[in-house]
């Protein structure tokens, strides 16, 4: 049988599961956010607008060009376009401290992102997957609502967002309690979810997973690459080129997840996809930011 053809076993309650999963990862983001935030990236936006075009723009296009050049069955490429078309993943901001960048701007471009992704998650899903003629067809058939999915993102994603960051601004003692071991729990559990939501589908992920790993590899590497090159264009310094590089490296694949299996009906490829990111990303991610990290350019920065 064709991946295309299947799909995999995941019921409500765990869709539920991953729904409360995900907010808890928001609101361990959001309790980092004060406005005051928002207002300093307003005088001196260069930086944050840099990422989000990296992450909503350079992305989507590098994706679409490793789709047409590989020509992968339609739902992998759609499990690429789809992943691409998500905001950053909350762990982007760990691996951007790790990594010696601009944290702060790495949670900021995390939270705008993710208010952005209302629009621009479907809009990119649509506007890609239709320019490819096999992404085009799975389109036609499940005729996803764009409205549906803004709706499913900003209840998953912004309600988190805005308590948390009320959160932070009246009881800031104790979210500097929370921090730390919410951000801890919330990529453990998230790690965890992604395994045994894989063992119920374990036959069929080790069928299929090979025709995934080079390609989401590939993509994750184009992603870091993109993300790099574009904030170097536009003459970021280092400590804010990282953030960028690995805030558009790291994706919210779990968001992805939710999308494939509400729908899409769990298809086969596309779930692999972002199963298959959500733990090479972190891998990949955690790697570059060691790397990053001997270098001194951006530490010195920061403590300037």
């Amino acid at each position: 049988m064709s991946i295309d053809d299947i799909t995999l076993n995941f019921s409500p309650g765990s869709l539920t599961l991953l729904n409360a999963i995900l907010a808890i990862v928001m609101f361990s983001i959001a309790i980092d956010l004060k406005p005051r935030d928002f207002r300093a990236l307003a005088r001196g936006p260069r930086p944050l607008i840099t990422g989000l075009i990296s992450q909503f723009l350079v992305l989507p296009v590098l994706t679409f060009a490793l789709v047409w050049i590989t020509e992968p069955r339609a739902s992998i490429a759609l499990g690429l376009i789809l992943v691409a078309a998500c905001p950053g993943g909350n762990i982007s901001n760990f691996i951007t401290h790790r990594a010696g960048g601009n944290a702060a701007l790495s949670v900021s471009m995390t939270a705008f992102a993710t208010v952005g992704a209302i629009f621009l998650t479907p809009l990119n899903i649509a506007l890609w997957g239709s320019l490819y003629p096999p992404t085009r067809a799975i389109l036609q058939e499940t005729e996803i609502d764009p409205v549906q999915i803004a709706i499913t993102v900003s209840l998953m994603l912004i309600l988190p967002l805005v308590l948390g960051i009320q959160l932070n601004l009246r009881h800031p003692e104790l979210t500097a309690r929370l921090r730390k071991p919410l951000q801890y729990l919330s990529f453990g559990i998230f790690i965890a979810f992604i395994v045994l939501a894989l063992a119920a589908n374990w036959n069929f992920f080790l069928g299929y997973a090979g025709m995934v790993a080079g390609l989401v590899v590939i993509h994750n590497a184009l992603a870091l690459s993109g993300g790099y090159a574009t904030a170097t264009l536009a003459g970021l310094s280092p400590f804010n080129r990282r953030a960028v590089t690995i805030e558009t490296g790291i994706q919210n694949s779990g968001l992805g997840l939710v999308l494939i299996f509400a729908f899409f009906n769990g298809l086969g490829g596309m779930a692999v996809v972002a199963a298959f990111w959500g733990i090479w990303h972190a891998i990949s991610g955690i790697g570059l930011a060691a790397i990053m990290a001997r270098s001194p350019a951006a530490r010195e920065e920061a403590l300037g």
